[in-house]
């Protein structure tokens, strides 16, 4: 065999190793997801999730989590907030096996402070406008060790280094009442 045929036999196979790690990986990754049955991703949450309604949490639903996940950890805000980034709802410590989080909070579920000063979650309330609210799901390989009502950026903090996947989903509300 000359040696450019020798080259040549071994491409195909390195590249086809090479695609079949990147697909690994993206399947992996890829299929974590986090969704709502109350608002289709970039649509519009209704109102009854929002300060002009019961303000109570939206259903979400949970699928994909990766291998090794311990917890899952979630932050809610609205990045379009006069004053930047604004925190409705923090929650860790979210069982590994947990398909949907609906009213009541799964397992040993902790909620941190949100920045109108509650410990829980607190819906789309903007000032002005619409605005997006960011549902960020994290896979983490360790739970949490975070004391209750503990702020945004400890529970940032404690993921720290311990992210496995996140998941986002994203909606959009405007007052009524402006």
């Amino acid at each position: 065999m000359s040696r450019t045929g020798l080259i040549s036999s071994k491409i195909p196979a390195f590249a086809f190793l090479l695609l079949a790690l990147v697909v690994l990986a993206n399947a992996a990754s890829g299929d974590f997801r986090l969704s709502s049955p109350d608002f289709v991703q970039g649509g519009l949450i209704p109102s009854r999730f929002t300060c002009e309604g019961e303000n109570n949490a939206p259903t979400l639903e949970i699928a994909g989590a990766p291998a090794g996940t311990q917890s899952l950890a979630l932050i809610v805000d609205d990045p379009d907030a006069p004053g930047g980034a604004f925190t409705h709802w923090v929650v860790w410590n979210i069982p590994p096996g947990t398909k949907k989080i609906t009213g009541v909070l799964p397992g040993n579920a902790l909620q941190g402070a949100n920045q109108f000063g509650v410990a829980g979650y607190s819906g789309p309330c903007p000032p002005s406008g619409t605005h997006r609210y960011f549902f960020r799901l994290f896979a983490l390989n360790a739970s949490l060790h975070v004391p209750p009502a503990a702020s945004r950026a400890d529970v940032e903090a404690g993921m720290s280094g311990h992210v496995l996947a996140k998941a986002v989903l994203m909606g959009r509300y405007a007052k009524h009442s402006q």
